[in-house]
């Protein structure tokens, strides 16, 4: 079985930064892509960045040039870096991950959720 644990949500006032972890643990063998989702209330869940294994990176439109995306392979961990936050970032942010399992088993894991709340 494999874990997901995401941390580092929190309160934050416009314009300021936070930083997302998530620590994958279990029978993992290898994680391919790693990503960041988020959903606000009463809105369907979006994705806000992805990174391959090799450390290519896609971000949402809404996202670019603020957010950072990055992962340590060693430690199987994604990590998102949030700058100039705005009010309509806050949401639950999910991290997810495409695992191969120890049996060579592939499936995609989820998180959690961790609050993530920017005041005007």
């Amino acid at each position: 079985q494999v874990q997901l644990v995401e941390s580092g949500g929190g309160l934050v006032q416009a314009g300021g930064s936070l930083r997302l972890s998530c620590a994958a643990s279990g029978s993992i063998f290898s994680i391919n892509a790693m990503g960041w989702y988020r959903q606000a209330p009463g809105k369907q869940r979006e994705s806000v960045a992805h990174i391959t294994s090799g450390g290519s990176t896609n971000y949402a439109d809404s996202v670019k040039g603020r957010f950072t995306i990055s992962r340590d392979n060693a430690k199987n961990t994604v990590h998102l870096q949030m700058n100039s936050l705005k009010p309509e970032d806050t949401a639950v942010y999910y991290c997810n991950a495409e695992v191969t399992s120890i049996a060579r088993s592939r499936a995609l894991y989820w998180g959690q959720g961790t609050q993530v709340t920017v005041s005007s």
